[in-house]
């Protein structure tokens, strides 16, 4: 089902190449004020200028031919040349049953042309717990992946692990005589373990000698080294994938491909891109120079893919990836989702791989950025003694602090159900604050704010939830058969002002999730939910649901089910879970 917006695009767009025989875009967006309509076409203008016409007699002559007798009640000329649509309420109506008929999908296409996309996110280090720093790309790189896999792309989620280099060989030679300790010991173990080997690596020659030489076993797979690696790999795993877990992203083992897996490729990258006479050497390195990357001081900024000594960097693993994602996994469009301190380093990275012709036009390469979490002082998020916030640490204080909130808010429920709600909002709320924040930018992190429901927050979205379900419970409660009740409803009534304002949000659902997903923008989508849930909280308030009249009260329920629906959803694809109760 087209949303009603790409409708009325069409429809403008014909009547102007009915009027004028150019091929022109409507540009149809959703008024910023009801009074000026539900839709705004400002194309004309441009069209106008073009032909050198009144663009307000051009756009009277457009809606003269526009054919929206079935959907709008009220078509004008406004201003300079828009043209503001006002949807009718039959159409209203008719948009609300269709979509109450498509529970899986409410009324949304899938993608006419579906691609393969690989995604990579997250991507923690091994022998090191992940910390906040992770947990915008791991959120935004799982919320990404569930918008196009609702729109029917098929998505490869990559998490590329730094599990491979020189620090392993300090670690092999460290915990040669502590296996035990690395068998029953946590990450944090491992962490101390990591710093004791830079320690003794920094100060014991003999000990960097035995480092030096387990790198060059692990490297020429000796059983023995690479047996201790895959255990302090296990070791991380472990803690990394219990942070996923509680985080509800869908990562495991199996999307995993770390530095270790494109290492072998690393001497064919180099060897093809000077062939091809796209690497060179300087100064003893191979760097590769690309038209347009220059320094402040005007020099030619390298692209190093080989240090002089020999060792590869994360720019030749990325390479690698980069190929083996389009050769292997087939990707037709590949999303990196970085913080934005990264963006000359994807830049050239594309840059190079489209000039060595491994990353042909018809391949999309982006790299989705993202701000800082800064603490309440403005500041980057660190421990009161200055160290990086442990990020599972900082998930179970959130759970904490929602257990109080639901304490508070409902104290005689049964301490398991309590638990239940408690990680649903607590995780819930870090999240949202996160994704309702534009990527792009930095923001400050404040448990008291996200987890307030008042305001645009995941306990606001989860309590509305709350509300509209308690709602059928009560109608049961009084006989009422909900579903049953609206299996055959075929009418419905919007008389009143706030049903009008609900209906008309709910239909919008699929142009909020098509902005979201086209420019990768989740907080496109806690938006429209936070506008749908304000929505509904004026209609609750003005328009009795159980104690409405016969013949409006299905129309009611369905309103308020529809609700429901749309923020469990939109949620869903946040990767945020909702409660039957608060």
């Amino acid at each position: 089902m087209q949303t009603v917006r790409s409708i009325l695009e069409s429809r403008i767009s014909d009547a102007i190449r009915r009027v004028t025989g150019l091929s022109a875009p409507a540009m149809v967006q959703p008024a910023t004020e009801v009074r000026f309509g539900d839709y705004q076409a400002n194309g004309v203008m441009a069209v106008a200028r073009q032909l050198r016409k009144d663009p307000r007699r051009l756009a009277a002559d457009v809606v003269a031919n526009a054919r929206l007798d079935d959907m709008c009640q009220q078509v004008e000329v406004a201003g300079p040349g828009f043209i503001n649509m006002t949807i009718s309420v039959g159409f209203l109506a008719e948009r609300l049953l269709q979509i109450w008929s498509d529970p899986e999908r409410l009324g949304i296409d899938p993608a006419q042309d579906r691609q393969t996309v690989v995604v990579d996110f997250s991507s923690p280090n091994v022998a090191k717990q992940m910390h906040v720093g992770h947990l915008r790309s791991t959120i935004i790189g799982d919320c990404i992946c569930r918008m196009l896999e609702f729109a029917g792309h098929k998505v490869i989620r990559q998490n590329h692990i730094g599990d491979w280099g020189t620090q392993f060989g300090m670690l092999i030679a460290f915990l040669q005589n502590r296996v035990d300790q690395l068998e029953t010991g946590d990450l944090s173990d491992l962490e101390s373990f990591y710093r004791k080997a830079q320690e003794a690596f920094d100060t014991d020659s003999t000990f960097a000698s035995q480092a030096r030489s387990a790198v060059v076993r692990l490297q020429a797979g000796e059983p023995e080294a690479v047996a201790l690696w895959r255990r302090i790999v296990e070791a991380s795993r472990r803690h990394y994938q219990a942070v996923y877990d509680l985080l509800g992203v869908g990562l495991t083992e199996v999307d995993e491909r770390g530095e270790s897996f494109y290492n072998p490729m690393l001497p064919h990258i180099v060897q093809e891109l000077k062939e091809k006479g796209i690497a060179a050497e300087s100064e003893g390195a191979v760097c590769v120079f690309l038209d347009g990357f220059m320094g402040k001081d005007g020099k030619p900024i390298p692209f190093i893919i080989q240090k002089s000594d020999g060792g590869y960097l994360y720019a030749t693993t990325d390479l690698a990836a980069l190929r083996f994602r389009i050769d292997r996994l087939r990707a037709q469009r590949i999303i990196y989702v970085t913080d934005a301190r990264q963006k000359l380093h994807f830049q050239m990275l594309f840059a190079t791989a489209r000039k060595a012709g491994w990353a042909g036009p018809e391949i999309v390469l982006e790299h989705v950025t993202f701000g800082s979490v800064l603490g309440e002082d403005g500041r980057p998020l660190k421990t009161r003694s200055g160290g990086n916030v442990k990020l599972m640490d900082l998930l179970t204080e959130a759970i904490d602090k929602a257990m109080a909130v639901v304490e508070q808010k409902n104290p005689g429920l049964d301490p398991a159900k309590k638990a239940e709600i408690a990680r649903t909002v607590g995780i819930g709320a870090v999240k949202y604050a996160d994704l309702s924040t534009n990527r792009t930018s930095d923001y400050q992190f404040s448990f008291q704010k996200m987890l307030s429901l008042e305001g645009n927050t995941a306990p606001y979205m989860q309590y509305a939830y709350a509300r509209i379900r308690s709602i059928a419970r009560r109608a049961q409660d009084r006989g009422i058969d909900v579903q049953a009740g609206l299996a055959d409803l075929d009418r419905v009534i919007l008389a009143m002002p706030d049903e009008l304002r609900l209906a008309r949000s709910l239909v919008r659902y699929g142009e909020a999730l098509e902005g979201a997903m086209g420019d990768l923008m989740p907080n496109y989508l806690t938006s429209y939910l936070y506008e749908l849930a304000q929505c509904f909280s004026s209609f609750y308030n003005t328009c009795p649901v159980l104690d409405a009249d016969v013949d409006l009260r299905p129309s009611r329920l369905l309103l308020c089910e529809l609700t429901a629906r749309t923020i469990r959803h939109g949620l869903g694809l946040l990767g945020i879970g909702v409660v039957e109760q608060m």
